[in-house]
């Protein structure tokens, strides 16, 4: 694996707005209609004066460029200039604020930064969208495992390319394997360091975030069904960060498969055990969950791994069909406990960040095999965005996208 050179700009948008355009748009449309076109923000920025059609007229070229960025997903109606918007930095320098979703098309395509330049004169406005392309970091450990110790490489490069082959080049494809490879030999680092730690020390090292969509969740009185994945220390972000909570202890319950070797499993149980944690096993554990969340507990999920049937059904997840488990589907359906999405992360300082974002809506269908497609599918939503939020601190050694031979019930003769 060579060095990679240093980020250039790999894609560019270019777009031209008529000022009179956007005078029209503001003289015929009532106050809160602009703000589909203009954030809030960018309203306000622009003032009152008359120069203030022109500053609309850049941003909303800005927009524009920006989405040409992305011709595909324009296209099919995944991104569109509302989800940008212009900010100004303490320099009065352009600078882009992108929401949710155009966040997540930037990681997918392994996008930094877009850096803008705008301008206007009397009769149009312009802007040019220069994407950054994004780069992992790679640790020592991460380059010498890549060459010598190369666990599983097939597996992981495999499952990048398919997530990311379309977007990146190879040698990134690269960079992210041996960025994978280090988050590994960090993850064994810290699961020894970890139980030497003080309980201060444990807490110092885990920032939580999102802590309102937790408590919101709670107070429904359902229990909760955290959705989560293998992201990041998932036992270091789990075990300090839910001690932040003492109230919940005790209250918090891990579904999981036995991990192998069995003396690991008994280790990380009685880990997860010491810190208040329960644990669940995958199979015959349906009654202890519905149990767990009539009493209010917090029901743990992760839902990023292979499920064959009857288990799982076929959903799409990062582009590519994926077999995923439907109970999580049958469990919020029937009990009406929210559904709450969480990650956790490493820093590049070292320490932890578990968030918890917005509980998802449950989506409601007069057929219940697809009401069950519907909720897999968002859930696998859910767990997109975290994923290509930091990618390399997924589990990419796990054979996430299996083939499975479906057997075809046969007809009975005519």
């Amino acid at each position: 694996m060579t060095e990679a050179p240093a980020p250039t700009p790999g894609r560019c948008g270019i777009d031209s707005v008529e000022i009179a355009r956007i005078e029209r748009l503001l003289r015929e449309t009532p106050a809160d209609g602009l703000l589909q076109f203009f954030s809030a923000q960018e309203l306000e920025d622009s003032g009152d004066g008359p120069g203030r059609a022109a500053s609309l007229a850049a941003r909303f070229a800005a927009k524009e460029a920006c989405v040409k960025l992305f011709p595909r997903e324009a296209a099919l109606g995944q991104i569109a200039p509302g989800d940008f918007s212009v900010a100004r930095d303490s320099y009065g320098a352009p600078q882009l604020v992108c929401n949710a979703n155009a966040q997540y098309v930037l990681d997918r395509h392994r996008i930094a930064a877009i850096k803008l330049s705008l301008t206007h004169d009397r009769v149009s406005a312009s802007a040019i969208a220069l994407a950054e392309p994004a780069r992992a970091p790679i640790s020592r450990a991460g380059r010498f495992i890549f060459r010598f110790l190369p666990l599983r490489r097939e597996v992981v490069m495999a499952n990048l390319r398919r997530v990311y082959g379309e977007t990146v080049d190879e040698a990134e494809i690269e960079r992210l394997t041996a960025a994978h490879y280090g988050h590994l030999w960090r993850l064994l680092v810290e699961f020894v360091r970890f139980r030497w730690l003080s309980a201060a020390q444990k807490t110092a090292l885990v920032r939580v975030e999102g802590v309102a969509n937790f408590l919101a969740a709670r107070d429904q009185g359902k229990g909760i069904l955290i959705l989560t994945g293998h992201f990041g220390n998932w036992e270091v972000s789990t075990t300090a960060g839910i001690a932040q909570f003492p109230e919940m202890r005790g209250k918090f319950h891990f579904v999981r498969r036995p991990i192998k070797p069995q003396w690991l499993d008994r280790l990380v149980t009685r880990r997860f055990n010491r810190a208040g944690f329960g644990v669940f096993s995958k199979r015959d554990s349906l009654d202890a969950m519905l149990k767990a969340l009539a009493g209010g507990h917090g029901v743990v999920l992760p839902f990023d791994q292979h499920a064959g049937p009857p288990d799982g059904i076929a959903v799409d997840f990062l582009g590519q069909p994926a077999w995923t488990f439907k109970s999580l589907a049958i469990i919020a359906l029937s009990t009406g406990a929210p559904v709450l999405p969480a990650s956790s992360w490493r820093e590049a300082d070292g320490r932890h960040v578990m968030r918890f974002e917005k509980p998802l809506a449950p989506i409601e269908s007069e057929s219940t095999s697809e009401a069950l497609r519907l909720n897999t599918r968002a859930y696998n939503q859910a767990l997109e965005r975290l994923v290509v939020r930091h990618p390399e601190q997924w589990w990419w050694v796990h054979r996430r996208w299996k083939h499975v031979e479906v057997k075809r019930k046969r007809q009975p003769a005519a």
